[in-house]
Parts: C-alpha cells; structure tokens; sequence
C-alpha cells in the first residue's frame, strides 16, 4: 500500500492557477477607436479638402463681391442678379478648365515617372505588372477634379444670388448679402476645421476676414468709380 506524503512535500508545479482577464471589452474597444483616430493621417484629405473648400469660397467671394459692386451704383435687382449669374457661369468654367489643366499636368508628370521606374525596376515582371496596376489607381483624375471645382464653385456662388433673389429694397438687399455671405464663410471654414482636425476659430476667423476684405474693396473701389462721373 503506498504511504501518503505529507502536504509540505506535494510539489507546487503541479498546481495550475487560472488567470482571468477582467478587462472590459467596451473600454478596450474604446481605446482601440481613439488610437485608431489618433493614427489616422488626416493630409490624405488635404487633396480633395483643399479643391472643394477653394472652389466654394470661389464662389461665395467673388459672386458676392462682383453683386456688392454692381449694387454699390446700381439699385435694379436685375443688374445684380445678371451680373452675379454671369459671374457664377464664368468662374465656374474658368475653375474647371484651370483645374482640369492643373491635374492633368501632374497626372502626366506621375505617368512618366510611373515608366521610368518600370524600366529601372528589376525583379519578377509579374509583381512589376501588379504593382504598376495598384500605382495606376492612384492618380489623379482631372475630369473628376474639373467637375468638382466646378460644383464646389456652383455651390458657394448660389448662396448670395438666392439671398438677393427676392428683396426689392436696395440698401436692404445689399445687407442680406452681406450677412449671408458672412454666414456661409464662417460654415465654410468651420467644415474646414473640422475635417482637417485644425483650430476651428483660427479657421473660420481666417475666411471670414477675407472674404469681407474682398466685399469691401469690391464695393469701395466700385463707389468710387460711379461717384466720378465714370460711366458703368
């Protein structure tokens, strides 16, 4: 019969001890996402962000500038809706062809980069082939950064001709501009801000600035020219 061992001699390394893990799974998760947003390289936006914000400011600027100075000698809603239409159909085009133009050049300059390293390149011609197929991806399209700038700038140029559109009185109409445009820039550098995770008062005091600097001047200068004599 075998003896008992005293319990001083029972091994330890034959006890396992379970261990359990008591952290919350939500708390993990959460601190997952916010290293995650952390990590997120917001300059990948800084492409699209850029194109999309310049040609609403664009349009909001100029169209709100160009009907301020048609208003500042000209009291006709018609003057200043022909001419904030005139000027919404002008810089929408002149932002289409002007972006059209500039990312096709550096779609070409990428293009013959993209062949050179395919002729210096050494190694398996079929992950060369995959590889050229992934970079093709990659580049820019100038028809859809054409029609953007052109929409961004459709977009931004409707806020004041819409405001306008229905106020008879001059000094009145002339306000409303004034203060929807104010309003839109501030939006428009706020949604700037927020997507490119920068302050968003330094942001939105930047555009608004501007653009009453622009509205100023605009209608300054354009008083001045009629208050001359100078025929418009």
């Amino acid at each position: 019969m075998a003896s008992l061992r005293p319990l001083d001699q029972i091994s330890t390394n034959q006890i396992e001890i379970p261990v359990y893990n008591n952290t919350n799974q939500a708390e993990q998760k959460q601190y997952q996402g916010e290293d995650d947003n952390d990590q997120f390289d917001y300059s990948q936006r800084a492409q699209w962000l850029r194109a999309a914000l310049l040609g609403a400011n664009d349009g909001l600027v100029s169209v709100s500038s160009l009907m301020m100075g048609v208003g500042a000698v000209k009291e006709d809603v018609k003057a200043m809706l022909l001419a904030g239409f005139a000027g919404l159909v002008a810089g929408a085009c002149s932002m289409a062809i002007g972006e059209f133009v500039s990312v096709y050049t550096q779609y070409d300059i990428e293009r013959a980069q993209m062949k050179r390293d395919t002729k210096n390149r050494n190694g398996n011609t079929e992950e060369s082939g995959k590889e050229d197929e992934s970079e093709k991806e990659k580049l820019p399209n100038p028809t859809h950064a054409a029609m953007a700038s052109a929409m961004a700038f459709t977009v931004g140029a409707l806020v004041p001709l819409l405001a306008a559109a229905f106020i008879k009185e001059h000094k009145l109409r002339l306000g409303v501009v004034a203060a929807v445009a104010s309003f839109a820039l501030v939006i428009f550098g706020g949604v700037g801000a927020v997507l490119g995770r920068t302050p968003a008062v330094r942001s939105c005091a930047r555009v608004l600035v501007g653009g009453w600097v622009a509205m100023a001047i605009t209608f300054g200068l354009t008083k001045l020219i009629g208050t001359k004599g100078m025929e418009v």
